[in-house]
C-alpha cells in the first residue's frame, strides 16, 4: 500500500492497527463480541441523548440497542463499562484527497472519522485505496470515491483530471468512470456550459451523483436545476450574490472558491430575495460542503510555508512540499474573510439546505481527522446548534452517499462504526474530541490503541 501512497502523493502535487482488538472477523454473523453497558446513546436524528442504554455488537454490526433493563448481556461477550460515556456514530469527512493513505487513515480513525468521500485522485489509485480500506488491509475510514476530476480543456489540475473538449467526450468519460466503478462524478471549474450539462445528463441516466465545483460558465441555480448534487467550497455563490445585488462585486481575494467580496456584501442583499434564491437551491436538492476551515487556515499562509505549525508531525515532507508549491506566491490575509464564509454557512443552514462537514484534506493547512473537529467547531461558533452540526457530520453525509442503511446513526443492524466519548457532543460539539474509544466496523480500539495509531501516523509521516 505504501507504493500506492507514494504514487498518489506525486500525482497530487498539483492539488491544493497495532493494539486494536477484535474478537471476531468482520461480518462474523451471530458471533457476539462486545456489550457496551449503561451508556448514553446519541440519537443524531432526534438530537437527543438517551441514557441507560446497552449496545451489543456482533461481528461488524450492531446487534441490539435497548435499555439496560431490556437487554441482557449474553455469556462470552466482552463488557465495556459505558457509565459516564456517550456513544455516537462515527463522523464523516465529506471532502478529502487521500494522498497519504497510511498516515491519513490512522489519524482519521484516532479522531473518530470513520467514513469519507474522496473527491479527486487518479481513478486507479482511488479504487485501490477504496478496496484496501474495505478489506482492512489499510487502516482508515470507509470511503466512497469520485476518481479523476472532469474538467475543461486544458484542465486546471492535469495530474488528477480528465480534460474534456466537447459534450461527446464528456459523455464518454462519464461512461468510462462508471465502468471503472466510481461512486460519484466530480466536475470542475473550466467546463463549458454544454459539456457540463452533458455530464449531468449522462451521469444521472446512469444513477451517479455529480458533485464538485460550479463551473464559471453557468450559475449555481442552473447547475442545481440540471442535477448537480453538491457544491463544494461555496463555488457558484459569488455569482448568485452578484445577481441578487444587480452589480459586480469587488473581489477581496480570488482563488479556489474563495472570492470573499460577495460575502462581505451579503448584508446588502434584500433578505427576502436571498431567502427565495436559497429556497430554490433547497428545492432543487442541492447539498453544500463548505470546507470553511480551508479558508480559516488559508488566511495564515506563512505558517504553513514552514514546518512549524500545530500537529505538523502528521504531515509528511512530500505533502508539505505540495503545500509550499500551492501557496508560494500568497501572503497572509485578514481573518474577516473566513469569518464571512462562516456566517454564510449559517445562512445556508437557516434556508434548510443540507450541509456536509468536509475539510478538503490535502490542501494546505488541512490536517487528517483533526480538521474535521475544527470545521464542526467553526459552524457551532458561527451559530449553528451542536445537534445540527453533528447531523451534518454523520447522518446527512451518510444519506447523501447512500450509506444511511449502515452508517450515520446508532441502530440495530447498522455497521458498528461508533465513537465512545467522555462528554456529550450535543452540549458542545467540542466534546466530540473527547474520545475514549472507537469501533471501526466492529474492531475495537481503546484509548491506548488510538494513541498507538497516532504514534504510527507520526512515524509514517517521517518528520
Amino acid at each position: 500500500m505504501r507504493q500506492v501512497a507514494s504514487s498518489v502523493l506525486l500525482s497530487a502535487a498539483g492539488l491544493c492497527s497495532l493494539g486494536a482488538e477484535s474478537l471476531a472477523t468482520s461480518g462474523g454473523a451471530g458471533v457476539l463480541t462486545y456489550a457496551v453497558l449503561d451508556v448514553t446513546v446519541i440519537d443524531v436524528e432526534a438530537g437527543a441523548a438517551r441514557a441507560g442504554q446497552t449496545v451489543l455488537v456482533s461481528g461488524d454490526r450492531i446487534a441490539r440497542v435497548g435499555s439496560v433493563d431490556e437487554v441482557a448481556v449474553p455469556s462470552g461477550a466482552r463488557v465495556i463499562d459505558g457509565r459516564g460515556l456517550f456513544l455516537m456514530p462515527g463522523v464523516c469527512d465529506a471532502h478529502v484527497h487521500f494522498v497519504d493513505p497510511q498516515v491519513f487513515g490512522r489519524a482519521m480513525v484516532a479522531n473518530g472519522v470513520l467514513f469519507a468521500r474522496d473527491t479527486g485522485l487518479p481513478t486507479p489509485d482511488a479504487l485501490v485505496i477504496r478496496a484496501d480500506l474495505r478489506d482492512g488491509s489499510l487502516v482508515g475510514p470507509e470511503m466512497v470515491v469520485t476518481g479523476a476530476v472532469l474538467d475543461g480543456e486544458p484542465p486546471i489540475i492535469p495530474a488528477i483530471s480528465i480534460g474534456l473538449p466537447s459534450p461527446e467526450a464528456a459523455r464518454a468519460a462519464v461512461r468510462q468512470q462508471a465502468a471503472a466503478g466510481v461512486d460519484m462524478i466530480k466536475v470542475y471549474s473550466r467546463l463549458d456550459r454544454d459539456t457540463l450539462f452533458a455530464i449531468l445528463d449522462e451521469a444521472n441516466a446512469l444513477g451517479l451523483k455529480v458533485v464538485g465545483h460550479v463551473p464559471e460558465s453557468v450559475s449555481i441555480r442552473e447547475a442545481a436545476a440540471a442535477g448537480l448534487a453538491s457544491s463544494e467550497h461555496f463555488f457558484g455563490f459569488e455569482r448568485l450574490i452578484e445577481e441578487l445585488l444587480g452589480q459586480p462585486v469587488r473581489r477581496e481575494y480570488v482563488g479556489m472558491g474563495a472570492d470573499a467580496g460577495y460575502l462581505l456584501r451579503l448584508s446588502d442583499v434584500d433578505a427576502q430575495t436571498l431567502a427565495q434564491a436559497l429556497g430554490q437551491l433547497r428545492e432543487s436538492g442541492l447539498t453544500v460542503c463548505p470546507t470553511v476551515n480551508v479558508f480559516k487556515v488559508g488566511v495564515h499562509t506563512s505558517q504553513f510555508q514552514s514546518d512549524d505549525f500545530p500537529l505538523a508531525e502528521y504531515i509528511s515532507p512530500t505533502v508539505l512540499e505540495t503545500w509550499r508549491s500551492l501557496w508560494s506566491e500568497q501572503g497572509d490575509l485578514p481573518d474577516i474573510l473566513w469569518q464571512a464564509w462562516a456566517r454564510f454557512v449559517v445562512e445556508l443552514h437557516a434556508a434548510g439546505i443540507p450541509l456536509m462537514v468536509g475539510t478538503d484534506l490535502c490542501t494546505p493547512g488541512s490536517l487528517p481527522g483533526f480538521s474535521v473537529h475544527d470545521e464542526m467547531e467553526i459552524w457551532q461558533d458561527a451559530g449553528i446548534p451542536a445537534a445540527d452540526v453533528l447531523r451534518s457530520a454523520t447522518l446527512v453525509p451518510a444519506r447523501f452517499m447512500g450509506l444511511d442503511g449502515r452508517l450515520g446513526a446508532i441502530a440495530e443492524r447498522k455497521t458498528a462504526s461508533m465513537v465512545l466519548l467522555r462528554a456529550n457532543p450535543l452540549a458542545d460539539i467540542r466534546n466530540a474530541r473527547e474520545i475514549e474509544a472507537v469501533f471501526l466496523r466492529g474492531t475495537y480500539y481503546d484509548r491506548a490503541a488510538l494513541d498507538g495509531l497516532l504514534g504510527e501516523a507520526r512515524d509514517l509521516a517521517e518528520r
